[in-house]
C-alpha cells in the first residue's frame, strides 16, 4: 500500500512557475509514478510519468514541465514553468508497481492516487 500526498499548488500569473511535490509513504523506486490533472468539466489527462530514470510527457507540457523523483526522500516532483491559463487544474500524483514487460506511461492502470493539489493560472 502506498499513500501519496501532494503539495505545492497555488495561484500564479501566466508565465510563472510552480513546483508540485508528492510525498509517498514508502519506497517508490519500483513504481511507475505519474502526474495527472483534471480541469472542471474536462476528463483527467496524463501530464508526466517517471520510472527508473525514464520520463514521458504530454505534448501540451513538453519543454515547460519537468518530472523528477528523489527516491531517498520518497518524493515525486513536477517543476512547471511558463504556466498558461490552460494548465489550471487539480493535479494528482499516482503510482503503480513496475512490471518489466509493461511500459510506464499514461495507459498504465495506476492504483494509488493522492488527493490532489489545485493550480490556478491567471491570464
Amino acid at each position: 500500500q502506498v499513500q501519496l500526498v501532494e503539495s505545492g499548488g497555488g495561484s500564479v500569473q501566466a508565465g510563472g512557475s510552480l513546483t508540485l511535490s508528492c510525498a509517498a509513504s514508502g519506497y517508490t523506486y519500483n513504481y511507475c509514478m505519474g502526474w495527472f490533472r483534471q480541469a472542471p468539466g474536462k476528463s483527467r489527462e496524463g501530464v508526466a510519468t517517471i520510472s527508473s530514470g525514464r520520463t514521458s510527457y504530454a505534448d501540451s507540457v513538453k519543454g515547460r514541465f519537468t518530472v523528477s523523483k528523489d527516491n531517498a526522500k520518497y518524493t515525486l516532483y513536477l517543476q512547471m514553468n511558463s504556466l498558461k491559463p490552460e494548465d489550471a487544474a487539480m493535479y494528482y500524483c499516482a503510482a503503480v508497481r513496475l512490471v518489466a514487460s509493461i511500459p510506464c506511461n499514461f495507459r498504465r492502470n495506476f492504483n494509488y492516487w493522492g488527493q490532489g493539489t489545485q493550480v490556478t493560472v491567471s491570464a
